[in-house]
């Protein structure tokens, strides 16, 4: 029928315009990229600009720092892994000398004197105890190398163990004081039970025994392990040093010495024993007290970084007086001299030049101070001295001049 074809044709003919720019799109099945939200702007530091113009540089690079910032410190179990057979033998014998003490201590009862004698062979025990610590605790490198959490390394301990030490001795000596006074002051008001107790004297055998290990015991720890060795060398007891080595120490000294008269005690009458009983406890007391306090104030200038050695200010004063004589000073602006540990001293000195020096009449100049404080207040080489000065001098030009 005619209505119908046109129809058809009509439905046939061309599409009606579409009054929106629709286009048909494809989604890309492609993998994403990886670099996707990066910066995609220019890279300045590998364009021609900034090799021009020098904007952006490496870093130079940096020298390994010189000190470390900690070194570890040994465990007990590390550090027993690291001694050797010597070093444990003498472990082992501080541990003897401390059971020889404890020994004399109980086989000192009736004698006030055998009972002084045991303090001292507590303290030489304690000292035979720090040598033998210090040798374990030097196989490790944090014992002598500098860091910055410990710029001396742990060698200040031992000065730190040694004044404990000394302190010991105050206190050793202010009990054998009352105990003195308490046996005289019972003596003097007569009570019976008292008296018949402090004129009891300990068997020949007791007494003998008692001199013999205090004497065996102190010469082996002499020898053996040299307690003492350094702080006898900080205190510098002149009117012992021409005695033989063990008893230049007067530590040693004072325990051979009264070991060996403790031990004629029981050879005397009772009246005559009962008073050298308490002068030998009285006289052990105030060697004590005195080589304590000796002791205390030599390590406890070192303790707040002080020097008192080589004659303390007399010898520094004597030092700088002979610096300031060099043609080459004209005065000495400032110095400092202090002591760390028992092997190492310090001086800082700022010094006036007059003008006309080159830089090798200058490097001539250090190394003669250096070698002048060194020799005077370390001892020099070959006079057994053991203490190592660092010098450290600041030259300036003086204006005056």
């Amino acid at each position: 029928m005619p209505g119908e074809a046109s129809t058809v044709d009509a439905a046939q003919g061309p599409p009606a315009p579409n009054p929106f720019n629709f286009q048909t799109q494809v989604i890309s099945t492609s993998p994403v990229k990886s670099n996707i939200g990066q910066r995609r702007g220019h890279r300045y530091k590998h364009s021609s600009i900034s090799a021009q113009h020098q904007i952006f540089q490496e870093p130079p690079p940096r020298p390994p720092p010189v000190l470390p910032a900690s070194l570890p410190i040994p465990t007990i179990a590390e550090a027993w892994k690291s001694t050797q057979r010597d070093q444990r033998t003498r472990l082992y014998w501080s541990l003897c000398h401390l059971a020889v003490a404890v020994f004399v201590f109980f086989k000192s009862e009736g004698s006030l004197a055998a009972m002084a004698l045991s303090h001292l062979v507590f303290f030489d025990a304690g000292s035979a105890a720090v040598c033998a610590a210090v040798e374990v605790l030097g196989n490790f490198e944090v014992w002598r190398r500098s860091s910055i959490r410990h710029p001396f390394g742990l060698e200040r301990a031992e000065v730190l163990a040694g004044f404990a030490l000394s302190i010991f001795l105050l206190f050793g000596g202010f009990d054998l004081v009352s105990h003195n006074l308490k046996h005289f002051l019972e003596s003097v008001g007569n009570h019976e039970a008292h008296h018949e107790h402090a004129h009891e004297r300990v068997s020949a055998g007791s007494v003998d025994l008692v001199a013999a290990v205090a004497i065996v015991s102190t010469l082996i720890s002499a020898y053996g392990l040299k307690n003492h060795a350094r702080i006898a060398k900080v205190m510098r007891v002149s009117y012992l040093a021409a005695m033989p080595s063990v008893l230049s120490n007067p530590f040693h000294f004072l325990t051979l010495f009264f070991s060996a008269l403790i031990a004629l005690l029981p050879m005397l009458s009772i009246s005559l024993y009962t008073w050298l009983d308490r002068l030998i406890c009285a006289i052990i007391a105030l060697a004590m007290f005195g080589l304590g306090m000796r002791v205390a104030i030599a390590q406890g200038l070192m303790l707040l970084m002080s020097y008192g050695g080589s004659n303390g200010s007399s010898g520094v004063s004597a030092v700088l007086r002979e610096i300031e004589s060099e043609s080459a000073i004209s005065r000495v602006e400032d110095a400092q001299f202090w002591q760390v540990h028992y092997g190492l001293c310090m001086a800082n000195l700022r010094l006036n030049i007059a003008k006309g020096y080159d830089e090798t009449s200058l490097s001539k100049l250090r190394s003669r101070i250096s070698s002048l404080i060194q020799n005077r207040l370390g001892e020099g080489y070959g006079t057994g001295g053991f203490i190592r000065w660092e010098v450290t001098l600041q030259m300036q030009t003086d204006a005056a001049t």
